[in-house]
C-alpha cells in the first residue's frame, strides 16, 4: 500500500442524509467483547495466513494457498458463498524456488540480500565482480549506455554515499499515537496528481536502464539505498508482473550496511566478488487476480439484499510473510465474521468479507472488484451499487484502534461518535472528517459507497516492517488485534441493524491510490 492519489471532482448527488441513527446496541456490543477476549482465534487465524502460507504475493502459489485456506476457514465456520473470485487480468506469476548470496572476495562472508519480486533468474549459481554506480548515474541514461561495457560480466551495485552517524537514530522504533496527535489529525497518504506524474517519469526511466543493463551481459543490479538499515530490508518492485514487461537481469535489495561495506571495499582497492543463485518460476499459465469473499446472510426480509463489507488486502510483498501488511487486516476481518457467526446474531443486511488480491501493484483487486459489481470507468452506476450501506478496511498495521476517518462524510461523524463511545476505554474514540489514501477502501470511495479506513496505532509500521523483511508473525500485536475485531466486528453489526443506510457524499470521480504502477 501507499502511495498515490488523487481526485476529479464530478457533479452528482447519491442518496439522501440520515440525520439521526438508532443508539448502538450495547448489550451486542458486549457480547462480542466477552466472546473475543474470552475465546479469540486470532493468534490461529495469524499463524495460517503469514506462517503456514507463506509470502503472498498476488497471483504466487503463497497467495492461492492462503486464499484456499481462508475458504476453506470460512466454510468450516458457516459462511456462506465462500470463494476466490476473479477480478480481472493481473499479469505474470512469479515464484521464488532458491536463493543465496555471498561476498566471495576480498574473503567469504554471507551479506544481507534478497531477490526483487519477478526478478530473472540468475541460470545457476553465478560468480563476479561487484562495479559501482550511485543512484543519480543510475537514473541516467545516457551514462548508463556510454558504460555498458563496463557492465559486462559484474554485478551492479547502486550504492548511496555514507554519512557520518547515518545509522545512529534516537527516536523510537514504536509508538503510540497521543491524544493531542489524535486530535490534529491531517490527511494521510494522500498524493497529488503532479506526484503521480513525477512517479511515472521515474518508471520509465527505471524500464529503460534494466533494458541497458540487460543489452550490457551484466550479472545482475543491486540497490542499497541508506533506508535500508538496522536490520530492515525494503524490497518491493513495480511494473514487473505485467504481461508486457520484458524479462531483465536478477535484481536484489541489500541491505545498507552491506552495499556500504562492500563500496567502500572496492572504493580502497580491494575488489569484491558475489556468488549469487536466484531459482524463480515465471509462469502465465494464469493471468488472473482473485479475491477472496464469504458472507453471512441477512435475515430480513426487506433488507437482506443490502450489504455491510469489510475487508483487508490479503496479498504481501515477498522478503517476509506480510504480517502486518497486511494480514493483520485479514486477521481482524476474518475474526469479525467469525464472532458474529460464532454468537448467533442476526444482521438484518447480508455481510460481506473481502479479501483483495493485487493491492499492493495498485488497488488492483479492490478497484476490480469495483469495476465488476459497482460501476464500470465510464461510471454507469450498476444495481448493486445502491445496496451497499458501508465499507469498511484495516491496513495500516498492527496497531490497535484510535478512530476513523470519514473522508469528508461529515453526515456519518455523529453515528460514528455514538458507535465508538463504548470503546472509549479501548482508546478509540477519535472520529475525523480528514481523508487517507493509498487503500482499498478508496475503491468504494471512487464508487459512490461509503468507504473507510480506521486510525490505528502505527507501532513500528513504517519505521521497520512495511514491505519490510522484518513484516513477521512476532510483530504482530496480538492484543491490538484482538480490539480491533471486537470494534469492527460491533460496527458492522450495527450497520446491519440500522433502519437506514449510512449517509452518502457527493460522488466523485476518483483516480486513486496506486502503489505502483
Amino acid at each position: 500500500m501507499k502511495n498515490l492519489t488523487f481526485k476529479l471532482i464530478a457533479a452528482g448527488l447519491l442518496g439522501s442524509v440520515t440525520a439521526f441513527a438508532q443508539l448502538p446496541d450495547t448489550a451486542v456490543f458486549n457480547r462480542i467483547r466477552k466472546a473475543e477476549m474470552s475465546s479469540s482465534q486470532i493468534p490461529q487465524i495469524a499463524h495460517y495466513l503469514t506462517e503456514v502460507s507463506g509470502p503472498r504475493l498476488t497471483g504466487s502459489p503463497g497467495y492461492k494457498r492462503a486464499a484456499t485456506w481462508a475458504v476453506e476457514t470460512m466454510n468450516k465456520w458457516g459462511l456462506k458463498n465462500a470463494a476466490m473470485e476473479p477480478w480481472g487480468e493481473f499479469g505474470k506469476q512469479w515464484d521464488l524456488q532458491d536463493f543465496s548470496i555471498v561476498m566471495k572476495t576480498p574473503y567469504m562472508q554471507p551479506v544481507m540480500a534478497y531477490p526483487n519480486p519477478w526478478s530473472a533468474s540468475t541460470n545457476g549459481l553465478q560468480q563476479g565482480q561487484v562495479t559501482l554506480i550511485t543512484p543519480a548515474q543510475a537514473m541516467d541514461t545516457v551514462y548508463m549506455a556510454q558504460h555498458l561495457n563496463d557492465f559486462k560480466g559484474k554485478f551492479i551495485l547502486v550504492a548511496t554515499s555514507s554519512g557520518a552517524n547515518k545509522l545512529v537514530n534516537f527516536k523510537p522504533l514504536a509508538k503510540r499515537l497521543t491524544d493531542d496527535e489524535l486530535a490534529k489529525m491531517t490527511d494521510t497518504y494522500m498524493v497529488t496528481h503532479k506526484e503521480i506524474e513525477s512517479y511515472a517519469g521515474y518508471f520509465k526511466i527505471f524500464a529503460k536502464v534494466d533494458q541497458l543493463v540487460k543489452q550490457a551481459g551484466a550479472l545482475g543490479m543491486i540497490g542499497a539505498q541508506a533506508s535500508n538499515n538496522n536490520g530492515a530490508v525494503f524490497v518491493q518492485e513495480h511494473g514487473a508482473h505485467k504481461l508486457t514487461a520484458p524479462e531483465t537481469v536478477p535484481k536484489l535489495t541489500m541491505a545498507y550496511e552491506d552495499g556500504q561495506k562492500i563500496k567502500r571495499l572496492i572504493e580502497s582497492g580491494h575488489p569484491v566478488e558475489l556468488a549469487i543463485n536466484i531459482q524463480a518460476k515465471t509462469s502465465t499459465d494464469d493471468t488472473k487476480g482473485y479475491n477472496v469473499v464469504g458472507e453471512i446472510p441477512g435475515t430480513d426480509s426487506k433488507l437482506k439484499s443490502q450489504l455491510v463489507m469489510l475487508g483487508g488486502h490479503l496479498d504481501s510483498w515477498q522478503a517476509a510473510t506480510g504480517a502486518t501488511d497486511n494480514a493483520a487486516g485479514c486477521i481482524v476481518m476474518m475474526e469479525a465474521v467469525r464472532l458474529l457467526d460464532s454468537l448467533g446474531l442476526k444482521p438484518k443486511r447480508t455481510i460481506r468479507i473481502a479479501l483483495w488480491g493485487g493491492e499492493e501493484q495498485g488497488v488492483y483487486g479492490s478497484y476490480g472488484y469495483a469495476k465488476n459489481h459497482f460501476m464500470g470507468t465510464d461510471y454507469k452506476l450498476k444495481p448493486e451499487q445502491a445496496k451497499v450501506s458501508a465499507y469498511y478496511n484495516l491496513d495500516n498495521g498492527t496497531g490497535k484502534i484510535r478512530g476513523i476517518f470519514t473522508q469528508n462524510n461529515k453526515a456519518v461523524m455523529p453515528i460514528f461518535e455514538k458507535w465508538f463511545a463504548p470503546f472509549n476505554d479501548l482508546g478509540a474514540k477519535t472520529v475525523t472528517d480528514k481523508n487517507t489514501g493509498s487503500t482499498d477502501h478508496l475503491s468504494f470511495d471512487w464508487a459512490g459507497i461509503p468507504g473507510f479506513q480506521f486510525i490505528q496505532d502505527p507501532i513500528d509500521y513504517e519505521t521497520k516492517t512495511h514491505h519490510s523483511n522484518q513484516d513477521n508473525y512476532d510483530h504482530l500485536q496480538i492484543e491490538d488485534l484482538k480490539q480491533a475485531a471486537i470494534i469492527i466486528a460491533s460496527f458492522v453489526y450495527q450497520t446491519s441493524v440500522e433502519k437506514d443506510m449510512l449517509p452518502r457524499k457527493p460522488l466523485t470521480k476518483e483516480i486513486f491510490a496506486f502503489d505502483g504502477l
